[in-house]
Formats: C-alpha cells, structure tokens, sequence
C-alpha cells in the first residue's frame, strides 16, 4: 500500500498530463522569438501574394511598416527599462520580500502571485512583467513545490488579462479621449465605463481571473517532474544593487554626481506636471503611455537619488528592452503588409465576420483579433486595421452591441499574446529562460481562455 502511495505522488495531476502536450510541442517546434517573428513576416508575405497583392506592394508596405513603429519601439523599450529598474529596485525587492515572507505552501504562493500580477497589470503592464517574476522568485526560495516555469506562465497570464480591465490600455484609454483616432474610428468617444467597466466585461473578466488561478494551483507536475527555482539557471537571483557611490567625494565633479537634490528636483519637475496634467485634463484625459513612462522616471529619482546610480541602474535594465527595441519594427513590418486595403488583414476578419449574427458577432470579433493579433502585436495597430471592420459589421447587422464587441476585440487582442512570444521577452530575461520553457504552458492557458471567453460572449448577455 506504502508503494501505490509513493507512485501517485509521482504522478501529476490531469492538467499537467494535458499541458505536457503543449511542453513536448514547443520544446521540438518553437525557436527564438525573433525567428518567430521573421517566420511570421514571411507567413504573411506568402499568402499575401496569394490572395492577389503584388510583390513589390508588399515590400513597400513592409518597409513603410518597418520604419513607422521606430518611436514605438523607443516607447516600449525605454518604458520596459524604467519599469524594470523600478522593479528591481531594493526598496522594492524590500516589499516583495515581506510580501513572500507570510507565505508558507504552494496554494497560498500562487494565489498571492497571481492577484498581485492582476492588480500590477491594472497600474501597467511593464510594471507587471518585470516585478511579477520577481515576486515568482522571492515565493519560489521559500516555498518548495513550485513548478517555476508555471509560476512565470501564470504570472505572464495575468499581465495580459489585466489589461483587458485596465484603464490604461490602448484602445479604452484612447477612445475615452476627445479627437483621438480610435473615437473617429468609432464615430464617438466612449467612457472607460461603457466599455471596460460595463457589467458583461467585468463579469467576464472575473470567470477568467478565477479560472487562470485555479488551472494553475492544479496543474502539478510529480515529484520527478518538477523544476524548482533552484534548477534554472538565473540571471536575477542575486541582491538588488543601490549602485550607491560610497565614501567622501574627493572633487567637485564626484560631489555633483553624487549629489542627491539633483535627482530630486528631476522627481518633482515630473510629478509637478503630472499632477497638474491630472488636474487640468482629468485621470483618463491625462493617461497616457509618455505620463506613465515618466512617472516610473520620477520614481527611480527617489530611487535611485544619486544621479551616476540612477543612470547605471537604467543601463543595467537596458538589455531587458534589446528585443522589444529590436523586434517590433518587424511586427510593425507585418502590419504595414497586413494593412493593406484588400489585404490579408481584411480578408481574414471579413471571412470571420460575414457569417455572424447579432449574438455571434462578438465571438467572431474575438476570434478574429485573435487570428490577426498573432501578425500584429499591437493593440493600437491591429484597431486601426481591424476596427473600421468592427464598427461597419454592428452597424449592419441590427441588435448587434458595439461596446460587447469592442470588449471582445479586447480580449482576443490579448488571447494570443500567449501565443506570440514579444511581451513575454522581459519576463524571461529578467529569470534567465528561454521561449521554449515557458511557451507550452502558455499555450496550454490559451485554450481555455478562447473556450471560456466564446462560452461567456454568448452566454452572459443573455442574463445581463
């Protein structure tokens, strides 16, 4: 009897035997994430060219893509290197210590991951995906029985599943806002509450938040299966670094690169005019990416107060951004092919979305932002190809609720962020992973947010 014991302590549970599936996939098929990408690219090209468009069409609308997402690319990668020095800051690795510290099994240790994940993701995104891993790791020393690269997956799952009730993300924060493109897309400005914060969303997004955590406390690898913190090879796990200059500065120019007021008066130009950006044009009229970018800024000058240890902390975050930096110009090459009037883009969403009815419109909406987000990684530019298509199908077919469908479009924006691999690079930096150790979990987390999102598309309105 001892014997049957000690063989089902070595088994996993059935999720695990189910996302094992997914393990052996990526491990065999799924390379690095810019071959990932330039795979993309070249999917694209190719059937492009089969639905009629010429090559040389698509090499201009590649190179026209390639060069349009540069400032982008500088916004994304400078807000990742803000955030993640934040994150890894010792005040903060200060708190997450005390946060991990209360913690004692692994039930707890997931759930406490998780909601903070959720919450983090609300405030931003960056933020999120850098701090939640190293929350991961913080819960991971102390508590045996955590699958790490589970813990990354289900952390990186909250990130984006936040974001669909975020304020701050791209296509509620911006059609809140007066003359912004996506209201022109739209016809309108529409607040955060008719469309993040309508009941049907919430709702929505609460089913998925519980389900998240509960498929992660339940996927449990065996005994012999299971990969702890100490047997991936890290790059993070070390003490947090002040870069604090210690000892009497013996010149002026060591006094002035040490002098603490100089960051601090940096730190309340930013929050001086953030504060009055709030109160001149309101929470959301202010929210943006570059106010959010330099409100991390003016929070690494309190810090990091002097000014050499507030630069060499951001150098040191900077490799965290080289792929983002580096990769998005080629998804934004993907999206200039995909934007093409006739295009892939269009064709794709319009075969979805010609066979809908008012109560499938969203599921269709949703399917098809979760086709095309695998091409174009970007919310804003996967709106300004796939949102005219939205507005013109709810205006023609009669019933049909444009902010349901907005929500839906959302929320597969975000599905397949599980898929393609660009918001997840950081997290795996900053733990020291690659794509393939945590890619088959993600996909595994993929299929039932698709199930239950197309269930409760259809089903929650019926009695909301």
């Amino acid at each position: 009897m001892s014997q049957q014991t000690q063989t089902k302590k070595l088994k996993g549970t059935p999720l695990w035997n189910i996302s094992k599936k997914f393990n052996f996939a990526a491990e065999k098929i799924i390379p690095d994430s810019f071959v990932f990408c330039v795979i993309l690219m070249i999917v694209v090209f190719v059937l492009s060219l089969i639905i009629g468009k010429g090559p040389i069409e698509l090499l201009q609308a590649w190179w026209g893509g390639l060069s349009s997402q540069f400032t982008l690319a500088f916004q994304m990668g400078i807000m990742v290197c803000v955030c993640a020095t934040c994150a890894r800051s010792p005040q903060v690795t200060k708190l997450l210590n005390a946060i991990a510290s209360h913690v004692h099994n692994r039930y707890t240790a997931i759930i406490i991951m998780m909601l903070f994940g959720y919450v983090t993701s609300m405030i931003n995104y960056a933020f999120c995906t850098i701090v939640t891993p190293i929350l991961s790791m913080q819960l991971a020393k102390r508590v045996k029985g955590l699958h790490f690269p589970m813990m990354v997956a289900g952390g990186y799952t909250c990130m984006i599943l936040g974001q669909c009730l975020g304020p701050s993300a791209t296509l509620y924060s911006n059609l809140a806002t007066e003359g912004s493109s996506y209201a022109e897309i739209v016809g309108h400005t529409m607040t955060v509450l008719e469309t993040c914060y309508n009941t049907p969303n919430v709702i929505l997004f609460t089913v998925l938040a519980i389900a998240f955590i509960l498929i992660v406390l339940f996927t449990q690898p065996g005994e012999d299966e299971l990969i702890e913190l100490r047997d991936v090879a890290t790059q993070a796990d070390v003490a947090p670094n002040d870069y604090k200059i210690t000892g009497k500065a013996s010149t002026f120019a060591q006094k002035m690169n040490t002098c603490k007021p100089v960051m601090w008066v940096v730190g309340a130009f930013i929050f001086i005019n953030i504060i009055y950006d709030f109160a001149t044009k309101g929470f959301f009229g202010a929210l943006n990416m570059n106010l959010v970018i330099f409100m991390f800024v003016g929070i690494n000058c309190f810090l990091f107060p002097q000014p050499s240890a507030w630069i060499t902390a951001h150098a040191d975050s900077m490799h965290l951004a080289t792929d983002i930096i580096m990769q998005f110009p080629f998804y934004g090459a993907i999206m200039g092919m995909m934007y093409i009037e006739g295009g892939l883009g269009s064709v794709l969403i319009g075969a979805i979305t010609s066979v809908a009815t008012a109560r499938t419109l969203p599921i269709f909406t949703f399917l098809s932002a979760c086709l095309v987000n695998c091409f174009i990684p970007s919310q804003g530019g996967q709106f300004t190809v796939q949102g005219p298509l939205i507005v013109q199908t709810v205006q023609n077919i009669q019933g049909a609720d444009l902010a349901t469908c907005l929500n839906a479009f959302v929320l597969g924006d975000e599905c397949t962020n599980l898929l393609q691999p660009l918001y997840v690079i950081p997290a795996l930096s900053v733990v020291g992973m690659k794509l393939k150790d945590v890619w088959g979990f993600m996909a595994f987390i993929c299929v039932f947010w698709i199930v239950i999102t197309c269930l409760g598309l259809y089903f929650i309105p019926l009695f909301v």
